[in-house]
């Protein structure tokens, strides 16, 4: 029904938890970033940012859908299915307010610290230092979130917490650590216990870039332009 393309990140793990929370039927197309599969003419008709995750759906009438970013897959997910998301307009505005917050400030600030700890040349202390600060800054908006409730919306377990987890489960090899967080390493603990979290964090678990791949050797990957848009397909 599906047609899941993706590679084993955190933003990959997003989607693949809602798909398998959803238990919707997919297929998986392992993106080889690395070796420029994102920049392929095909996948850009689909993703036109040349950034995974994104689906096609092929249950619907008509002509089937692509749906390209995170949050976008997972609402139209949800949404889709009419699960894991809070009732009532109240609910849904806070929904997208935690949706937003993710895509607009938690995950870009992961996904930096990330580069600077993990991918970029050594000496790039300022570029580590700011971004472990925002990472942590988002830590503690989360921590207050979950001070007087289980979950980002409440009682009930949401697409908002789905598209959170992935960078607070990594937190660790981002060189942060969750001991200043107490309600927040809880709520990853609950999340990370549950099976289709399990078998989304596993799915191509032995194609992840485990320091193979970094800025100084694939400029490919860490050093794109517009060159890479503007010469695709041609």
């Amino acid at each position: 029904m599906i047609d899941f393309y993706y590679a084993p990140t955190p933003n990959g793990w997003k989607v693949a938890i809602l798909l398998e929370e959803l238990g919707l039927p997919y297929t998986t197309h392992l993106l080889k970033l690395a070796e420029g599969d994102q920049f392929k003419p095909e996948f850009l008709a689909i993703s036109p940012n040349a950034k995974m995750p994104a689906i096609v759906d092929h249950d619907v009438e008509g002509d089937p859908v692509s749906v390209f970013e995170s949050g976008a897959i997972m609402l139209y997910l949800a949404e889709k299915t009419g699960r894991f998301l809070p009732e009532g307009p109240l609910a849904r505005k806070e929904l997208l307010e935690w949706m937003f917050w993710q895509v607009g400030n938690q995950g870009p600030m992961a996904g930096q610290l990330s580069h600077f700890k993990n991918y970029a040349p050594e000496g790039q202390d300022y570029g580590f230092k700011r971004y472990l600060g925002e990472y942590e800054r988002n830590l503690a908006v989360l921590e207050r979130r979950l001070e007087d409730r289980d979950w980002i919306l409440g009682d009930s377990y949401t697409i908002a917490d789905m598209i959170a987890f992935p960078w607070v489960f990594i937190a660790k090899p981002l060189g942060s650590s969750l001991d200043d967080f107490p309600k927040v390493a809880d709520w990853r603990r609950r999340i990370k216990e549950r099976p289709a979290v399990q078998r989304a964090i596993d799915l191509y678990k032995d194609r992840q870039n485990r320091g193979q791949h970094t800025a100084q050797s694939n400029a490919l990957l860490f050093n794109q332009g517009a060159r890479h848009l503007k010469g695709a397909g041609n």
